[in-house]
């Protein structure tokens, strides 16, 4: 099932960890429209960079939806956004680095729709939904902590 034109239900749910720790990581029914938008975010983000590079940027999801078993498995609040199927993990190693990357989508999030962007040093983290406080919609992990903007 496609979820979007680039990005497939089964790639947004994909876990190596569920695999190994034999945790079912099926989208529920009822949060397939959310998946949907957060797919079609992404597909923004490909069109956005393939742009900018002037050649197709396909995108390497590492982690979509994650269940809550999942999602404590790997150590993640349950306050995430992989939730609710609102966020995406990901690298686009055709435009650059995971600092390129952010770096090129911090000065678009309002044009896209990027809820949040959070550069993760060795992927990026997008999310559909817009943190209430406009300081954590662009951050940097240093750390266990984040930092505003993106932070080389």
């Amino acid at each position: 099932m496609n979820l979007s034109t680039h990005f497939t239900l089964a790639e947004f749910t994909q876990s190596d960890t569920a695999d190994r720790m034999g945790i079912n990581n099926d989208l529920p029914f009822e949060l397939v429209p959310a998946a949907t938008v957060a797919c079609e975010l992404l597909e923004r983000i490909r069109a956005h960079l393939g742009e900018r590079a002037a050649k197709p940027v396909p995108l390497l999801v590492s982690s979509g939806y994650r269940c809550v078993a999942l999602n404590r498995a790997i150590g993640s609040a349950d306050t995430s956004d992989h939730i609710r199927a609102m966020a995406v993990d990901f690298r686009a190693p055709a435009y650059g680095t995971p600092l390129q990357v952010s770096q090129a989508l911090a000065t678009v999030v309002d044009g896209l729709n990027i809820g949040q962007l959070i550069f993760e040093h060795t992927w990026i983290h997008v999310s559909t939904r817009r943190p209430d406080k406009l300081l954590n919609r662009i951050l940097t992990v240093q750390g266990k902590d984040y930092v505003p903007g993106i932070v080389a």
